[in-house]
Parts: C-alpha cells; structure tokens; sequence
C-alpha cells in the first residue's frame, strides 16, 4: 500500500471537503490501476497521505463502496473491489438497456452543435494513445450523445454504471485489438444521429455495449486464468 500510495497526489482541491477529495482521488486511482483489485487500503496509511483524520478517510472509503469500488472484508478491512465475469456481464447488460433508451431519448433533441462536439470526441479518440484518455474520451462522446434527452438521472445511472467497469474497460482497450472497431461503432452511432433516426440510434448502442461486454467477458476470464489480479 505504501508504494501505490506514493504514485497518488494528495494535494487539496480547495472547493472539495476532505472527505470528498480523498474519495475522488483515490476513485481516480482505482480507476486508473494504480489501485488494483485487492489492494488493502490502510485507513492510517491513506490519513497520513492525506494529512487528514481517519474520519474523513472512512467517509471516503465508505463513499467509494457504494460506488462499488471497495469492498470491506471482515479481519482484513477496505480493499479495492474486484468484480466476476458475471457482475461485469450484468452490468453491461445493464447499460446497454439504459444507453439505447438514452440515445432514443436524444436523437430528436440533439442540436448541431452537440452534434459536432460529439464529432470532435470521435476524432480525437482515434488519434489518442494513452488508455486513461480513451476511457476519458468514451465517455465524453457518448455522454455529449445522451445530454440532449435532458435525463439527469438516467445520465447519472449510466455513469455510474462506467464507473464501475472503466478500469477494465481501459485494461481491455490497452492490450487488444479493439480499438479501431470501437472506433467504427462509434462513427455509425454518430451518424444515425445525423440521420435523425432514433430507433437505428438505440439498436447501434444497445449492441456496442453488449458487443464491449462480451470482449471484456473474454478478456478477463482469459487474463485471469492466466494468473492476472483485477
């Protein structure tokens, strides 16, 4: 725990409670790798880095569990949450229902200029190189998509969904071949956009989610039985 804390910036963001800013740091953390599945997270440890009390360290441990993030382990205490094949199957499925309704949702709303903001998204996740950018990216193009169904509480289900998964998903998009037909995908869910064709819209998303999943399925059951800890 000591030298993965060390790879983590403690500094303070002045508008964020002590809690909240160790929750979102250590959220980033996770999501990134540098907190892998497993990874005891030492209350002490964690205030020491922080220069924070231990109450504001348990708010933020307790915050990420209900993220889904940790998971605290009876005789051992928090640890960064791993998920099965099947809780990351389920909760693919899950998005794919809640994307699809979203993107319907959007297609007659949608403005121009979301339209080409989507676009610039697209185009700079073709050219980015570092997994955090594309996990970044992903959901910059998809979420600028669903903002138009003026649904704030179906957004903020879909996004916590992707918090959930992200770190796998960046894992799978580093180290397969994935990216360029995630990229075409991409391209044809904009385009029905363009066409203003909402059923094409919801039924391009709901089978890129459920296409993602089934890759991320594989990808894990294959690195884990190859020995491999997320």
């Amino acid at each position: 725990m000591p030298s993965a804390l060390g790879l983590i910036s403690a500094h303070k963001v002045p508008r964020l409670s002590a809690s909240d800013h160790v929750a979102q740091t250590l959220k980033k953390a996770i999501v990134d790798g540098l907190l892998p599945a497993g990874e005891l997270l030492r209350q002490d440890e964690i205030a020491a880095h922080f220069h924070v009390s231990k109450i504001p360290v348990r708010e933020a441990l307790k915050h990420l569990e209900a993220k889904g993030l940790v998971t605290f382990l009876r005789n051992r205490g928090a640890v960064v949450a791993s998920l099965s094949a099947a809780e990351i199957d389920e909760y693919m499925e899950i998005r794919a229902l809640l994307e699809a309704r979203a993107a319907q949702l959007a297609v007659p709303l949608i403005g121009p200029s979301a339209i080409e903001q989507a676009r610039c998204h697209l185009d700079e996740f073709g050219v980015a190189t570092d997994a955090a950018r594309w996990g970044e990216l992903n959901w910059l193009f998809h979420s600028t998509l669903y903002a138009a169904a003026a649904r704030p509480i179906l957004l903020a289900e879909i996004r916590a969904l992707y918090n959930k998964v992200e770190r796998y998903v960046r894992a799978l998009l580093s180290v397969t071949t994935e990216m360029p037909k995630t990229r075409n995908e991409h391209a044809e869910i904009l385009d029905a956009f363009v066409r203003r064709d909402p059923d094409a819209a919801a039924e391009l998303t709901r089978a890129h989610v459920l296409d993602a999943g089934a890759s991320l399925v594989r990808y894990l059951n294959d690195h884990r039985s190859k020995g491999g800890n997320k």
